[in-house]
């Protein structure tokens, strides 16, 4: 464990910090550092957000090599990998729906290309598809399932702008310390009538209004800087120059199985009741999925779903 270096934080979307505490926590999942975190909401748009939070360079220390982002693969997720990988593929070629035989797809945060990987599968041959991640494990872990991607930050790579026909942020956009200049350059690379499909977290969500205290998965303490409800999301897309298509929640397990855990793990529960509450166990994940379902129904899933669009051209693009 280490000790990390702190920095005051600002909402993303009011650019103020006026806020109200909701939760102290620590790395329940990885336990790479011994501090605790708060997490805050803003009082105007109900953005939640670490503050203070780690700075860029200690934030580092919070990804071990461990973490499951690196190398996603079957061999060590079995089944759990292979329902993923079809509902993960049923969501992409939805998003992708349209789209030309020379589109070009970009990723950002594409983790070890997961998701590259199953549009190279299952999409278009003829489809370009780029990924992004910072971090180089990341660049390994995609270079084993034979994935070229480009190591760095969105917003200082040479990438052509308005030349995107899809770009998409899976689980990206609350890792970001500046998840506003991101969109942005999203924003820039994309074509006219291009979408920028954005998946994260819910704070809108049950598992939140019940966990949201210390033990909602949804925090990763302190990986998560700036976590998002359906209003918040769609108001920061706006900024950013782009038009809001929809809005949707979406079927998830993964906070619920989280937040039992860090529940199970705080109150020192045995370690073979900690380790049934994993993303490796099916049956946890499986109950889950069958709660959350109907939620999704009523509009208050787990996690969201954003599309976005670009009908004209913004400042950001001249």
């Amino acid at each position: 464990m280490i000790e990390m270096q702190l920095e005051p934080a600002s909402c993303a979307n009011c650019g103020v910090d006026n806020c109200t505490p909701v939760a102290v926590g620590y790395d329940f999942e990885y336990e790479t550092t011994v501090e605790e975190f708060l997490a805050v909401e803003c009082r105007k748009c109900k953005l939640v957000y670490l503050n203070p939070r780690p700075t860029s360079a200690s934030l580092m220390a919070a990804y071990p090599d461990a973490y499951h982002a690196f190398q996603f693969d079957e061999s060590s997720f079995g089944f759990v990998y292979r329902v993923r990988q079809w509902l993960e593929t049923s969501r992409l070629l939805k998003w992708c729906k349209g789209l030309g035989p020379n589109a070009k797809i970009l990723d950002i945060g594409c983790g070890d290309g997961f998701h590259i990987d199953l549009l190279r599968r299952y999409g278009k041959s003829s489809w370009r598809v780029e990924g992004i991640d910072f971090d180089p494990r990341a660049q390994l872990g995609a270079n084993k399932r034979g994935v070229k991607i480009h190591c760095g930050r969105v917003e200082e790579l040479a990438l052509e702008p308005d030349s995107y026909d899809l770009i998409i942020m899976i689980m990206t956009i609350e890792h970001l310390s500046d998840p506003l200049t991101c969109v942005k350059r999203a924003a820039e690379l994309l074509r006219l009538g291009g979408k920028l499909v954005i998946v994260t977290d819910n704070t809108g969500s049950p598992d939140f209004r019940i966990f949201g205290n210390r033990h909602w998965g949804g925090y990763h303490f302190p990986r998560h800087l700036y976590l998002f409800n359906k209003q918040n999301l769609a108001a920061l897309c706006q900024k950013a120059g782009l038009q809001t298509i929809s809005v949707r929640t979406a079927v998830s397990p993964v906070n619920w199985t989280y937040s039992m855990r860090n529940w199970i793990q705080d109150w020192r529960g045995p370690m073979w009741l900690r380790n049934l509450f994993s993303l490796h166990s099916p049956i946890p994940l499986g109950i889950f999925t069958l709660l959350d379902h109907p939620l999704s129904w009523m509009g208050r899933g787990a996690i969201l779903h954003g599309i976005f669009e670009k009908k004209q051209r913004t400042l950001y693009d001249e």
